[in-house]
């Protein structure tokens, strides 16, 4: 008699310094179909362009720190006085659904998911550092960006170089090329992770 087997969700944890290419590549990466991308909820007031529900979810300091206190997110940060956080219903609800789910947060958001104690998210998580090929290329991107200022920019590479020591914290580790090399090498960890024998099971 053959068996029937389905596979639980994968946890795509992805981090990297700004200017790294991370949001080109994770808005390809947001096509694959079966995929929940976690919009992360935020007290910041919105940039031009930006849409509620597709960029973040945008939330009053009252209504995040009302979610924070019920132990609503999986993981949070207070950036520049406001707040950054993931919910954690719609993450463990599509893993036990065999839903995979990405998150695209920073190397301190991607340490207390490393940490959670739920068994679900333990078992789920692939993490993937995206570094550059050093801080000469990084400072090429973001003047190549043009958003910023040298100022600004100086501090996005002291905050860049240290976020590239903690690259062995990772699963894995991407050295950034290409968005559509960075995409295919991201697209053979997903299917890697999607073949592991403890994912499956029978049903």
């Amino acid at each position: 008699m053959s068996k029937r087997f389905a596979r639980s969700g994968i946890l795509f944890v992805i981090s990297a310094p700004s200017g790294a290419g991370k949001t080109t590549l994770v808005e390809a990466i947001r096509q694959t179909p079966n995929l929940f991308y976690s919009v992360s909820c935020t007290t910041r007031a919105p940039r031009n362009g930006e849409i509620n529900g597709k960029d973040y979810q945008f939330l009053s300091h009252a209504d995040f720190l009302s979610r924070l206190e019920a132990g609503n997110f999986l993981e949070h940060a207070q950036v520049h006085g406001d707040y950054y956080g993931t919910l954690r219903k719609p993450v463990l609800t599509n893993l036990k659904n065999g839903v995979d789910v990405l998150i695209d947060i920073d190397t301190q958001g991607a340490a207390i998911i490393r940490n959670c104690d739920d068994p679900v998210i333990r078992q789920a998580l692939t993490d993937v550092f995206i570094m550059p090929p050093d801080l000469d290329e990084l400072r090429r991107r973001l003047h190549k960006r043009g958003t910023e200022t040298e100022e600004q920019i100086k501090r996005r590479l002291e905050t860049a170089a240290r976020e590239m020591e903690l690259w062995r914290d990772y699963r894995y580790t991407i050295i950034s090329g290409s968005v559509e090399e960075d995409l295919e090498k991201f697209r053979c960890i997903m299917a890697a992770e999607g073949y592991l024998s403890r994912r499956l099971r029978s049903k």
